[in-house]
């Protein structure tokens, strides 16, 4: 049975201080918020917004909206600044329904408010929101959208074609240094399926590196709308390298303060089915009883799959019996993570998030990442700050984790390459400034991008 579907709410005093501006081609960013990346990651594209006098409103899909995941918000102070509420609710068939209904209204209510307001959404990265308000908003609007952290592409080097259980450690290791790299776009699922539809209904694009500019290109976006930015995540991540959190995660969880720890959080639906799910949950298991400090943090859908496959009594008694191993509810704060993992008490991050990899790589700390594929590959063979950990079996991730922490592989992260860039909040709000005064409709017609003629008014609301 579905959900209740809720209304959009609007914030009318803050839609109505929207002042339109000839000098942007009446032209309104909005910053469309949509899971808990976004959150951090979107926070210096709207700091800069009011910085730099570019008009904005902020919209929140609520694709995520519970008080632990959504908790973003509030700590980067958003509550204030969040103007259009699509409160999507259920799962994803009804979250993707949700969009293109409520798109609609949106536009419909923003006319009616202001006529003159040509709002531009910009969307971040892979989320589903970012996949399908595109599509929704050019059907709704006759426009196209913006997309920040554009061209993400799943990659796997061509050594794990066919691979073996039986591979050794080193040749897993040389393996993804070694060999080439080729496309795997199967993986994270949907994510991958959001960041490829996201393209097709946006007419401008922010890449963070080289590589996902070369895949926007190859795939057919023109080049001149392709910009090679960086990530914000780096933004994020300086602001609160220097913030303490509320609440210290060493004060919640003491134990964190001595020795070094490996944090393990895996969410990925990809990773949630059986073969991998219990090779890593074994292989956890395995790591803490052999005396490594473990710490394993329970997300959403991490909970779920421990109950489906009926792990919850097994991961509480190993809490219960041995100190080195910590099972925790997933950190409220984002300040708690950069308090953890900037700390000399982390020693490795084990994960499936994609921007734990870019987060890693802007700390120089050492990360794996549990996935036969990466949509973040340059943090492998450029940054060197990431290993893939294929979940093919636990033996192959208990034989991983040991070696590079026993051999101290990730030694050399200290002299690592960042690769996501500074300031790329400004970047970003400078360059969409400069759009705006040069484009007054972000939708163009064969004959208008063969430079034959233009309309002063090439839209078709009235079809």
């Amino acid at each position: 049975m579905a959900d209740e579907i809720l209304e959009v709410k609007y914030n009318e005093r803050l839609l109505s201080e929207v002042a339109v501006n000839s000098k942007f081609s009446n032209n309104v960013l909005g910053i469309v918020l949509a899971t808990k990346p976004c959150f951090y990651k979107l926070w210096s594209v709207i700091n800069e917004a009011k910085k730099q006098g570019l008009p904005y409103i902020v919209i929140n899909s609520g694709q995520h909206y519970d008080n632990l995941v959504g908790y973003g918000v509030k700590e980067f102070d958003l509550e204030k600044e969040v103007a259009i509420d699509i409160q999507l609710r259920g799962d994803l068939s009804q979250k993707s329904a949700e969009i293109f209904l409520k798109a609609k209204q949106i536009h419909s209510k923003l006319k009616e408010l202001n006529k003159d307001l040509n709002l531009v959404p910009y969307v971040n990265g892979d989320t589903l929101t970012a996949g399908l308000l595109p599509a929704a908003w050019m059907f709704a609007s006759n426009q196209r959208c913006i997309q920040g952290e554009a061209g993400l592409r799943g990659m796997s080097p061509s050594s794990f074609i066919g691979l073996k259980k039986e591979i050794s450690t080193e040749k897993l290791i040389s393996s993804q240094l070694e060999s080439d790299w080729v496309t795997n776009r199967s993986e994270p699922f949907p994510e991958q399926y959001d960041t490829y539809t996201s393209a097709a209904g946006c007419e401008y694009f922010f890449a963070p590196v080289k590589l996902n500019a070369e895949y926007l290109i190859r795939e057919g976006y023109t080049p001149e709308r392709i910009f090679t930015v960086g990530n914000t995540v780096v933004d994020a991540v300086k602001l609160k390298k220097t913030q303490k959190p509320q609440e210290s995660i060493f004060a919640q969880y003491p134990a964190l303060e001595s020795g070094e720890w490996i944090r393990f959080d895996i969410h990925r639906r990809d990773n949630l089915t059986k073969q991998r799910f219990m090779s890593i949950i074994h292989s956890i298991i395995s790591l803490a009883e052999s005396g490594k400090k473990i710490c394993m943090v329970e997300l959403t859908a991490t909970a779920k799959a421990i109950d489906y496959y009926s792990l919850r009594e097994r991961l509480t008694k190993l809490s219960s019996t041995h100190k080195n191993f910590l099972f925790t509810p997933l950190w409220k704060e984002y300040s708690q993570v950069m308090e953890f993992t900037n700390s000399p008490h982390c020693s490795l991050i084990v994960t499936d998030s994609g921007s734990m990899q870019e987060e890693m790589n802007e700390l120089n700390k050492p990360c794996l990442t549990v996935r036969f594929n990466t949509d973040r590959p340059e943090t492998v063979f450029e940054g060197k700050t990431n290993l893939l950990a294929p979940p093919l079996t636990d033996k192959i991730l208990i034989d991983l984790v040991n070696y590079v922490v026993d051999h101290d592989y990730f030694a050399r992260v200290k002299d690592s390459k960042k690769l996501y860039g500074n300031e790329v909040g400004k970047k970003i709000v400078k360059q969409v400034s400069q759009i705006f005064q040069e484009r007054p409709a972000m939708f163009s017609w064969a004959h208008e991008e063969l430079k034959i003629y233009k309309e002063k008014d090439s839209t078709i609301n009235y079809l």
